[in-house]
């Protein structure tokens, strides 16, 4: 089907027929009983699962992430979407790879090294 002729579409200027958050809260609990699920998916569980679980623990830069969620402040995508601890310890095995063997010199203020 294609969708800019849909009236949904036309009239509020939208790529997507965007369903009311009600109509769509209702679909994801029919999917959930039809695929034996027995947690409460809603909306938002499906974005902030969706910035957590397949866009950032994957690698996707969070402004890309905030970009996606349609959001104009970062702000709002870092507390929206928790960064997970694998993302971290990933991230700090990807720094490690990629410093190899560069030893960090720290020197303090009077010249002695650390």
């Amino acid at each position: 089907m294609i969708y800019a002729e849909h009236p949904k579409c036309i009239n509020v200027d939208r790529l997507l027929p965007v369903l009311s958050n009600q109509k769509t809260n209702s679909y994801l609990k029919e999917i959930a009983d039809v695929c034996g699920i027995n947690k409460e998916l809603t909306f938002h569980i499906a974005r902030h699962t969706f910035a957590t679980t397949i866009t950032l623990t994957n690698g996707v830069p969070i402004e890309s992430v905030s970009k996606m969620l349609g959001h104009r402040n970062l702000r709002t995508t870092q507390h929206y979407a928790k960064i997970l601890d694998r993302k971290v310890s990933d991230d700090m095995e990807l720094l490690k790879s990629k410093l190899g063997n560069f030893k960090l010199k720290t020197t303090i203020s009077n010249g002695t090294d650390l």
